[in-house]
Parts: C-alpha cells; structure tokens; sequence
C-alpha cells in the first residue's frame, strides 16, 4: 500500500481553519486518502505540531491525538536510519533545508513514502516526491 507522510505545517493547517493552509491541507490529505494510501507523521512533525496545544493544555494536546486517529495517521519513530539519512540531507543542502525538515525527509524516504505533502516551498529538489500544498490568504 502507498504511504503518504505529512509535515508539521499541513496538520497545523488542517487543525487551525483561518491558516492559509487549511482548505488545500485537507484537500490533498482527503485524496491521498481516497487514493487507499496510508498516513504517517514523523515524530519530529508530531513534536512540533503539539507545541502550540501544549501551550493550551492536556485537552488541548489530546485533540490533536483524537485527529490523528480518526484520520487515521501514525506516527513514526526518529529511528538511528531516519537520523543518518537526515543528517547527511542538511550536509547536503546546508541552510536550504532545517534539520527538523531533514528529520521529515529522511522520514519519507527510509519509509519509501509515494508521497511527501509539506506546507514549505522553499525546500530544495529532493530524492521524495514533494508536494507543496499552497494556501490562500486569509480575507
């Protein structure tokens, strides 16, 4: 089956519904769904994407959880491949491409992911297909 891994910036999207990101967010998700794919988040991503429920509280935090579930989406373990992999892409591309960007790259890539779906355009060419899902200023 086909895997489609998520970043950080399209689950905050989906989850806040003024993003920019929301609307294409839950559509290219909802595709890759309808595709049969399957949905992962690297732990890096979901770190990030906690940050700001944290902030919130342990409700707040759970939600998050409860979404992924229902999407269904797992999580997937920074495992020492994953990291390797990440750190020779940020040798590689240097300031082009974060290290928590690397962290979900290399993610994609030891996973064999079809699909990559990130909010960031500015990343460089990568050996996963990448897909920006481009949002709309809010009114």
């Amino acid at each position: 089956m086909a895997l489609t891994v998520l970043d950080a910036g399209v689950i905050i999207a989906i989850l806040d519904s003024s993003d920019a990101h929301h609307t294409a967010g839950r559509e290219a998700v909802t595709q890759a769904r309808s595709r049969g794919e399957e949905l992962a988040i690297p732990a890096s991503a979901y770190a990030e994407v906690l940050v700001g429920p944290c902030r919130q509280g342990a409700s707040a935090a759970a939600k998050v959880d409860e979404f992924l579930a229902a999407l269904p989406a797992r999580v997937e373990p920074a495992t020492r491949e994953v990291a390797a992999t990440a750190a020779k892409l940020r040798a590689q591309h240097g300031a082009k491409l974060r290290l928590p960007d690397a962290l979900v790259v290399a993610t994609a890539m030891e996973l064999r992911a079809s699909l990559l779906l990130t909010t960031d355009g500015g990343w460089p060419s990568l050996p996963v297909p990448v897909r920006v899902v481009a949002g709309t200023a809010a009114p």
